[in-house]
C-alpha cells in the first residue's frame, strides 16, 4: 500500500489542462501557455510503493542564485553530509554554481524528503566555512516513473556544465558524482 513522504498536497497532483474562466472562453491568467501551470511555491509530497523503486529527482537553488557551490570544499562538505546521512541516499548529483540536481530513493520511510532536505540544508550550514553561504527556502522534486526517465534526466543535466561553456565535456565537469547506486 502507498504511503506519503509529507503531507499530501490539496487535491493530490493533478494535470492542469487548458484551464479557462467558467463560461468566458478567456484564458485563466495563471497560465503561462494552454497546458502549463504557473506556480509560485513547488508542490511536496513524494508517494511510494514498496513494490515498485522510488526515485526522486530534486533541485536545489542557492539564496538568490548566488554562486558559490562549484568548488572542491563545498562539494566536499556536501558530499560527506550525503554520504553520512541514511534518511534518504543521494545517488547521482551534480553542483552547478548556484543550484543543486540530485536524484535520491528513501532509506528510512519514516523521513520525509522536505524534513531530509532541510536537514541536511541546516548540516551544512553548521559545517560551512562561511556563514554567507543560504539556499533558498524550497526545492524542486518530481518522482520518475521509469528507469529511462532517470537514465535520460541524469544525461541531460550532466551535461548543464558543458550548455553553460563552463567545460566542453561533461566528464570534465569536477563537482558531481554518485554516492549510492540507485537501482530501478
Amino acid at each position: 500500500m502507498p504511503s506519503v513522504y509529507g503531507p499530501p498536497p490539496p487535491g493530490g497532483r493533478r494535470s492542469v489542462v487548458a484551464a479557462q474562466d467558467a463560461g468566458t472562453g478567456h484564458e485563466s491568467p495563471h497560465m503561462t501557455d494552454e497546458s502549463t501551470p504557473q506556480r509560485k511555491r513547488p508542490v511536496h509530497g513524494v508517494l511510494t510503493d514498496r513494490r515498485r523503486p522510488t526515485i526522486v529527482f530534486l533541485t536545489v537553488c542557492t539564496k538568490h542564485r548566488a554562486k558559490w557551490l562549484a568548488s572542491p570544499e563545498i562539494h566536499r562538505l556536501l558530499r560527506s553530509i550525503w554520504e553520512d546521512s541514511s534518511s534518504w541516499l543521494v545517488g547521482r548529483y551534480i553542483l552547478m554554481p548556484d543550484h543543486i540536481h540530485l536524484f535520491a530513493g528513501p532509506g528510512s520511510p519514516e523521513v520525509s524528503l522536505e524534513k531530509w532536505v532541510r536537514y541536511w540544508k541546516t548540516a551544512f550550514r553548521n559545517q560551512a566555512p562561511d556563514r554567507k553561504y543560504e539556499w533558498q527556502d524550497e526545492h524542486w522534486d518530481t518522482r520518475l516513473r521509469r528507469r529511462e526517465s532517470y537514465d535520460s534526466k541524469w544525461e541531460y543535466v550532466r551535461s548543464n556544465p558543458v550548455r553553460h561553456a563552463l567545460v566542453e565535456k561533461a566528464e570534465d565537469w569536477p563537482y558531481q558524482g554518485e554516492i549510492n547506486v540507485l537501482s530501478w
